[in-house]
């Protein structure tokens, strides 16, 4: 391992600079207008691979934007790693809110500022690193397989099919993915809990046209006022979700379980000035770490209608428009909560308008055991890196493809992730720090090697 470690420390420069190419590629899963560079950062992903000693690499075509695979087998009786990430990212917008370019990568106090930068270019390319330091060094410990895709920003709609197509050949004993976040960077963690999702689309009509606001306003129904109205009825003065049946399934936790999270080390004051706020806000009854992690919510992630130009325009829209993401967790279900959300929204909704809901995507929430062998080879392996044995945490966001890989191909996933919360991932000026991204390749190597012993035993 001396040597792996030594083989990572030499190639930092270089390491970055690769990062850095990537970084540069705008692969926008959600705009089509960036359908070729989704092609191209697979393509790069796809060299890379076989640079740092993978065969079989293919680019596998979908229906929308490519998986890319390769694997490694050193020997058919060692155990398999299967590494998961994705290489397409968040749209950039609001631009002007950027310090600097999103995909003109920068290191700013020791950070990467770039779009993908943690989630999850930087991450998945550790691994990519990771291996080529121990294949350049001969020490691979375990059979290596990747599976990489260019749809999870948009929900992976088609890495289902491709899983369920292809089992034999994603065959393996365990799944490992950094798309996950650790309390700092001197407190290691390893996620064991993530939130499901169901994301929709609302549309409310009332005329069939824009109206004049003064000839019409106070006698046909505003659209963008009603939506407004719907939206705030979901929730009560306690901020409790008020759509029937929402918390039916929800599983609660033990105080016992509650009292263990609430060892996790956490400034409300550090977490409000990060955010210039005055105070947090959410369900009573609950503090901020469990809002984000054992509760569901329901957020609005954007509002639009009417004219939002420069200057002034007395119009009364005809349509009004929401997104719309719930967070889920054990044991609700992301169909479920669409349908029970629809049914209200449609319920609740006056005469003088129509609603249209539009599922987008869900996902299902998980919780992975911390008890498993693999657990302990990824703790183990912080451990040694860090110094420190990490916490095992819950997190608020959503992998969908975690419980599809449990269900489709009977497989428990290690989220070994290296990233930070303040890391701003999906917002402008998202970052990822230069000690997190070397952290996390110095670490991985450590896992394989731990894995394999723990797996002879």
């Amino acid at each position: 391992m001396e040597k792996v470690q030594s083989y990572i420390a030499s190639h930092k420069d270089q390491f970055l600079k690769e990062l850095f190419e990537l970084l540069r590629i705008p692969s926008v899963s959600a705009d089509s207008k960036y359908k070729d560079d989704v092609q191209k950062a697979a393509d790069f992903i796809s060299k890379n691979l076989i640079a740092a000693g993978a065969e079989k690499v293919e680019i596998c075509q979908t229906k929308g934007h490519p998986i890319v695979y390769g694997e490694k087998i050193i020997d058919a009786s060692l155990p398999t790693v299967l590494v998961y990430g994705h290489y397409d990212v968040q749209p950039a917008d609001p631009l002007d809110l950027w310090h600097s370019p999103p995909f003109e990568p920068v290191i700013k106090d020791e950070k990467i500022y770039a779009r993908g930068s943690c989630d999850d270019k930087g991450q998945v390319f550790m691994h990519m690193k990771a291996f080529e330091s121990m294949m350049k060094n001969q020490a691979l410990s375990c059979n290596v397989k990747f599976l990489i895709e260019g749809e999870e920003e948009v929900g992976s709609v088609n890495l289902g099919d491709f899983v369920r197509n292809n089992k034999a050949r994603l065959k393996a004993d365990v799944i490992l993915i950094s798309d996950t976040s650790m309390i700092a960077n001197d407190v290691p963690s390893i996620t064991v809990g993530l939130r499901g999702l169901s994301y929709v689309e609302v549309e409310v009509t009332g005329p069939n046209r824009d109206l004049h606001s003064g000839v019409y306003g106070g006698a046909v129904a505003n659209p963008i006022q009603v939506l407004c109205e719907m939206i705030a009825a979901t929730k009560d003065e306690n901020n409790h979700i008020t759509i029937p049946g929402f918390y039916d399934d929800v599983v609660e936790i033990s105080a016992e379980e509650r009292a263990e999270m609430a060892k996790a080390p956490f400034s409300l004051e550090d977490y409000k000035k990060d955010l210039q706020i005055n105070d947090v806000h959410g369900e009573s009854g609950f503090t901020t770490n469990e809002r984000t992690s054992i509760r569901p919510s329901f957020e609005l992630n954007g509002i639009w209608g009417g004219y939002i130009g420069e200057g002034a325009k007395t119009v009364l829209p005809s349509k009004a428009f929401a997104k719309i993401s719930m967070r889920l967790v054990p044991n609700q279900t992301s169909d479920k909560i669409t349908a029970l959300f629809q049914k209200h929204f449609e319920s609740i909704a006056p005469k003088s308008v129509k609603v249209k809901v539009t599922p987008h995507h869900g996902g299902e929430p998980v919780v992975t055991p911390t008890d498993s062998i693999a657990y302990k080879a990824a703790s183990a392996a912080m451990e040694t890196t860090f110094g420190k044995k990490p916490i095992p945490t819950r997190e608020g966001g959503s992998i969908p493809i975690v419980a599809l890989f449990e269900r489709e191909l009977g497989l428990k996933s290690v989220l070994l992730g290296f990233g930070l919360n303040s890391d701003d991932i999906h917002s402008p000026n998202e970052h990822y720090g230069i000690f997190n991204f070397m952290k996390g390749i110095e670490t991985i190597p450590y896992f394989f090697r731990n894995y394999a012993e723990l797996m002879k035993k």
